[in-house]
């Protein structure tokens, strides 16, 4: 004849799983009957117009209406700056090997940078230029560059 499957051990094992089940199913009918609260309307919060949590519901009479196209999502988008085309300046370093030079703006002292990229005509350093101003990844460039 064949023997049972079960050892003593396993029935121990079984014997121990049920009677933690029965344990956590009391302990959660007990936190039932104890709860004070009224279950899920207790849990629900609210966010005032200050952006506070508050367990109050918002007041209808306060309802402000705002148009879904009036929200931005994201940056605003840049509007476009507007240079004026005739500025004035001298070149104060030019790098004819690499490519590139500074001017200066002889209105505003500000430096330029330049590339000859951007160049109508070959210019030299002190040569008296005039230029146009585009913004560039470090700031304002020079571009249309010839000289006076």
């Amino acid at each position: 004849m064949a023997r049972s499957q079960e050892t003593f051990n396993k029935k121990e094992k079984e014997k121990k799983r049920l009677k933690k089940r029965q344990e956590k199913l009391a302990r959660k009918e007990e936190r039932k009957a104890n709860s004070k609260r009224g279950g899920f309307e207790s849990m629900i919060a609210y966010v005032d117009e200050d952006g506070n949590i508050t367990d109050t519901p918002p007041d209808p009479a306060k309802k402000k209406t705002i148009k879904a196209s009036s929200i931005e999502i994201g940056v605003p988008k840049r509007e476009e700056e507007d240079f004026s085309t005739d500025h004035q300046g001298k070149v104060s370093y030019f790098d004819e090997p690499k490519g590139f030079g500074f001017i200066i703006d002889s209105q505003t002292q500000e430096k330029y940078f330049f590339h000859v990229s951007g160049l109508i005509e070959d210019v030299q350093e002190n040569d008296k230029v005039c230029f146009e101003l585009e913004r560039g990844l470090k700031g304002m460039n020079a571009f249309n560059v010839k000289k006076v």
